[in-house]
């Protein structure tokens, strides 16, 4: 998550999904790095460092990333990049392909949140077409597969549209201040560092196998 604090009401979200593959990531390392130090001694750990990148990996990029919405606006937690999007800074909620935030300038997609498959749409209720915020429904009260209640990036959507919509109604956001209000954009290079010399030390184990 991003270091920086977030003021007032926060709300969190993370695909369930995301958390069984990190968890599935951690447990194949695990049981790979026991059987390893059984089968051939601690004296092989040294050798372990794929198992120990799909450990990292499994957090980087499943455990991690997260959709922070906040008084200050929303923070993508992505898996090498934090991006904060101030309210004032936000034009427009897509989810085709992702959760993802628009602004003036540019639009940045969320990790966190992807928008279901083909299929996503056929497995909808009507429970899931109900009760989104206003800005959800498109021409005849039309509903986009990733904007359903179902879905990560459904629910992710509806978090930062409600918000965004009691901001404006309750007179706290200004309209016109899109073009010149900055986006926060910060690069996590440690983890990257981190993915390359896990790489490279898996690199080395196997060739010296």
């Amino acid at each position: 998550m991003s270091s920086a604090p977030h003021a007032g009401h926060v709300e969190i979200f993370k695909a369930r999904t995301n958390k069984w593959f990190a968890g599935l990531s951690w447990a194949v390392a695990a049981v790979g790095i026991v059987v390893t130090a059984v089968t051939a001694g601690p004296v092989t750990l040294a050798g372990t460092a794929p198992l120990l990148l799909i450990a990292f990996l499994g957090w980087q990029l499943f455990w991690m990333p997260a959709v922070v919405v906040h008084d200050g606006g929303v923070t993508l937690e992505n898996p090498f990049r934090s991006v904060l999007v101030p309210w004032a800074a936000l034009v427009h909620v897509d989810t085709r392909f992702a959760l993802t935030l628009v602004t003036a300038g540019k639009s940045y997609t969320s990790w966190a949140a992807p928008a279901p498959g083909i299929w996503g749409g056929h497995n909808a209720r009507p429970g899931d077409l109900q009760g989104l915020p206003a800005t959800t429904y498109g021409p005849g009260k039309s509903v986009r597969p990733g904007d359903l209640k179902s879905t990560d990036s459904g629910q992710a959507a509806r978090l930062v549209r409600n918000r965004w919509q009691e901001l404006v109604e309750s007179g706290q956001l200004a309209a016109g201040d899109a073009a010149t209000t900055a986006v926060q954009v910060t690069h996590r290079w440690v983890a990257a560092g981190a993915v390359v010399l896990l790489l490279t030390a898996s690199f080395w184990a196997i060739a010296a196998k």
